[in-house]
């Protein structure tokens, strides 16, 4: 069954004393000088920020900020340029001067228990957003902001592993390999793809209007039964040999969003999403890519189309969008922005980040696995967010913001499944 959506505004905490910030810098001498950044992280520049919740009986929180802190001062050793900052290149590109400066490190003391953090798929971001929370039950919460051109989900998580390890004084599983030459565009650029991720579609339905309503920002959690449901919709269509969880609940997320927006039926709209390319290059990228590894994908369709056909329409589009990703089309993006500077256009889009494979629930500072870990914000309003839920990890949560009505049709379409 889906459970009811959510509102995802967490209460705001009573936080008795925020601390002031401080710069950790790398325990030890590092590269000073330039760091490239790939045309795969300039597209992406966004904050990303994250929370790990802990509490273990048999460990209090007194020491939680200095071992915190003092590990991150070590693992930025190996991840130096992450103390560096962001400026931009002669070719109008942003890059990294590794100057050493340090990451920013605040402590805050709450005057409440940690469950009184709220929904715990959305906690609030102004009081947990960029800091350790000390909270009165002994358990403390880590916040973090970073900014997505430095890694992808996947290097992020590697990166607040490694972080982890080092607090447990244990060698790295995954070292970073900071070289991101290896995606530099060719010479001279081959653009063999038309990339419509970047094509501006004209917004004829006027959604903008919609948009001037409150928005209301919900989760939704689809458990094993309920994406079996979709599945086997999918499969109704006999043209359809297959179909994955993620094909089938995109599709639905996408024709669901479409009809809320109440789009027009000639009115295009395109499907955004990434494809971890790591294994997909030739030769595939080494482990431990510090970078983003990940191509934007996508698929363009009339409104009228997708609302009123076969879910399978749209789960064609989407496995048409995964099987266009291969090492060709990855090197032509890449040589595409060397030679457009375009960035991803978000009109008439939703744009899918799946979250749902990433190891949030195993980052371990000393005090175990996280009691509650995620995204404490969505990035942007055509953003949704595919979340795994539940201790075997098999339900999907799907955090999502909209306007008020759109919400309500968005929600009975779920109900309708």
């Amino acid at each position: 069954m889906m459970s009811n959506g959510q509102n995802n505004i967490g209460n705001e905490l009573n936080v008795s004393h925020i601390g002031k910030p401080t710069l950790v810098q790398p325990a030890e001498e590092t590269h000073k000088g330039f760091y490239l950044l790939s045309n795969l992280d300039q597209n992406i520049a966004v904050i990303v920020r994250t929370i790990y919740c802990f509490k273990t009986e048999e460990k209090g929180n007194d020491m939680a900020d200095q071992v915190l802190k003092d590990a991150l001062a070590k693992v930025l050793v190996k991840y130096y340029p992450l103390a560096g900052r962001l400026t931009i290149s002669p070719q109008g590109k942003l890059i990294v001067d590794c100057t050493g400066e340090g990451a920013v490190f605040v402590v805050a003391e709450a005057g409440c228990d940690m469950v009184e953090i709220g929904d715990s798929t959305k906690p609030d971001p102004i009081t947990l957003g960029k800091l350790v929370t000390k909270f009165k039950c002994g358990g403390f919460a880590l916040g973090l902001c970073m900014n997505h051109c430095m890694f992808d989900g996947i290097g992020a998580m590697e990166f607040v592993n490694s972080w982890g390890e080092t607090a447990r004084a244990i060698s790295l599983t995954t070292p970073p390999h900071l070289d991101r030459t290896i995606l530099s565009s060719r010479d001279p650029p081959q653009i063999e793809f038309k990339h419509q991720e970047f094509d501006e579609i004209d917004d004829i339905s006027n959604t903008s209007h919609l948009y001037s309503e409150p928005m209301q920002y919900r989760s939704f959690c689809f458990d094993p039964n309920l994406l079996e449901k979709l599945k086997s919709k999918a499969m109704e269509d006999p043209t359809l040999e297959k179909c994955t969880t993620f094909e089938a609940l995109s599709a639905f997320v996408w024709k669901a969003r479409t009809k809320a927006l109440e789009m027009k039926p000639d009115q295009k709209t395109k499907l955004l999403f990434a494809v971890d390319g790591r294994p997909k290059f030739s030769p595939p990228l080494p482990k431990g890519y510090f970078g983003n590894g990940i191509v934007l994908t996508n698929a363009i369709c009339p409104a009228g189309e997708l609302i009123e056909n076969l879910l399978s329409t749209g789960v064609k589009l989407v496995q048409e969008a995964i099987k266009m990703v291969t090492d060709s089309y990855m090197r032509s993006a890449i040589d595409y922005f060397e030679v457009t500077r375009a960035r991803p256009s978000l009109s008439s889009t939703l744009l899918i980040t799946t979250w749902s494979r990433l190891s949030f629930h195993t980052t371990d500072f000393g005090w175990g696995e996280p009691v509650l870990s995620g995204p404490v914000a969505l990035p942007e309003k055509e953003v949704i967010l595919f979340l795994s839920h539940g201790k075997e990890r098999r339900s999907i949560n799907v955090l999502l913001g909209m306007p008020v009505s759109a919400m309500n049709t968005f929600e009975e379409q779920i109900q309708e499944i």
